[in-house]
């Protein structure tokens, strides 16, 4: 379908349609990962990656556009130009008037940064994005090591593919689900950065020592994980503040229960909500709780019928016939009741892969996401387990508590947090 240019155009996947309507200054949707090289990278060679890159994910030359009822994408002919990474982290790169792409690419020293906004991927999508732009980088850095039997990326995904709405591809019409209202959380709050900027602190442990604390509890580590951030956040709780749980909300990868190999959206998310007045508070117990909300969420059929409720309000008469300048302030609205209803996030990625061949060359990766509320993103290579902490907030007691108790437990961390924070925390002491 065209616009009068021959211009090919896309609906938004059913994830994708809520971040332009929501998205501010304040709370840009937009997350970043990053490879940490173990050499200087090099601008021009940089740049041939990118342009090979782009053949393989041509979705990411979208531009979006609003129509009258729904926001849309639109392919472009622009090229994308690596840039000195210079700009606030998950600074904005969706503005409602300006033709842009949605994502850009970065570097700094022997870093390569990749930002995307959330309405043109997920994590997975976009971190398929940044392996393949690493893997031909390197390829080239250096040609005469790889030039007999270069190494395989294995992500063979075809453009079709990649380009698939997962959402549609599975989603079944199904009679009506009532979901249990949810109490309002507990909240974080308190002073902000200037300028709507966020506060980076970053952990980075071993994934062995990691695995062996929860492998002591009987329990996973991301369910470890959640358990202590619950933790940490309850250290910083009044008696009067308990009366609201703790809830943490987590993006799960749909790809791990619906075949799909798309570089676009296809996550769902569940909320797990710890209520202090009623439990223990003790982390054995937090543990055991939070095994149980993971038992009886993360399954196909579960997560199923919430994508299919998601789904079916989208496919809805009354909403197809509603006009997106109506629509705008309902979603904005949707959005501001869920945020009453999460007190942080925790996302992790993974064990993230790469050819053997091309270890030698890498040190570690990252990721980060911009938020409105403390959110802390993992991920794992080798044996470096990193976990980011964002915020909004000057106030990092939660961040301090988290790595406190790491230690705790005799796990070396290794901490850091962004310049610019430190500079803020220098101004307010």
């Amino acid at each position: 379908m065209g616009n009068g240019k021959n211009l090919q155009w896309s609906r938004l996947d059913n994830a994708a349609k809520i971040f332009p309507s929501t998205s501010t200054s304040r709370d840009s949707k937009v997350f970043r990962f990053a490879c940490q090289l173990k050499e200087e990278i090099e601008p021009e060679i940089l740049q041939h990656a990118l342009d090979r890159t782009m053949v393989q994910f041509p979705f990411y030359r979208s531009i979006l556009k609003k129509g009258l009822f729904w926001y849309y994408f639109e392919d472009s002919t622009q090229h994308p130009i690596v840039e000195a990474e210079s700009t606030p982290l998950c600074a904005p790169l969706y503005n409602g008037d300006a033709k842009n792409l949605l994502f850009r690419v970065m570097y700094y020293q022997k870093r390569i940064s990749l930002e995307v906004y959330h309405a043109l991927s997920d994590g997975t999508g976009a971190l398929n994005f940044l392996q393949v732009l690493v893997y031909y980088y390197l390829l080239e850095k250096h040609e005469e090591a790889f030039r007999e039997t270069p190494p395989v990326l294995d992500y063979d995904a075809s453009k079709n593919q990649k380009q698939d709405d997962s959402f549609s591809k599975y989603f079944e019409k199904m009679g009506k689900i009532r979901q249990p209202k949810a109490p309002a959380a507990y909240r974080l709050k308190g002073p902000r950065f200037p300028e709507n900027r966020i506060g980076v602190i970053e952990g980075v442990m071993s994934v062995k020592a990691l695995l062996g604390q929860a492998h002591a509890h009987h329990t996973t580590l991301t369910v470890f994980l959640t358990a202590v951030m619950i933790l940490a956040i309850h250290e910083e709780m009044s008696l009067l503040e308990q009366k609201k749980p703790v809830v943490i909300t987590i993006p799960v990868n749909l790809r791990n229960y619906f075949p799909s190999v798309s570089a676009r959206n296809f996550f769902g998310v569940i909320n797990v909500g710890y209520d202090f007045r009623q439990r223990s508070g003790e982390l054995e117990d937090i543990m055991e709780y939070v095994n149980s909300c993971f038992q009886k969420w993360l399954n196909k059929e579960r997560l199923g019928e919430r994508m299919n409720q998601l789904c079916a309000l989208e496919h809805s008469l009354p909403m197809k016939l509603v006009p997106l300048v109506l629509k705008d302030p309902v979603l904005r609205i949707a959005n501001w009741a869920a945020e009453r209803e999460i007190t942080a996030a925790l996302s992790n990625v993974g064990r993230i892969s790469m050819p053997k061949e091309l270890m030698p060359f890498i040190d570690s990766f990252d990721v980060f996401t911009a938020t409105n509320r403390l959110q802390a993103c993992m991920c794992s290579f080798q044996d470096r387990f990193t976990i980011s902490f964002t915020s909004p907030f000057l106030n990092t007691d939660v961040q301090r508590a988290f790595f406190r108790f790491m230690t705790s437990l005799g796990i070396e961390v290794e901490v850091s947090s962004s310049p610019f924070q430190d500079e803020i925390a220098e101004e307010n002491t």
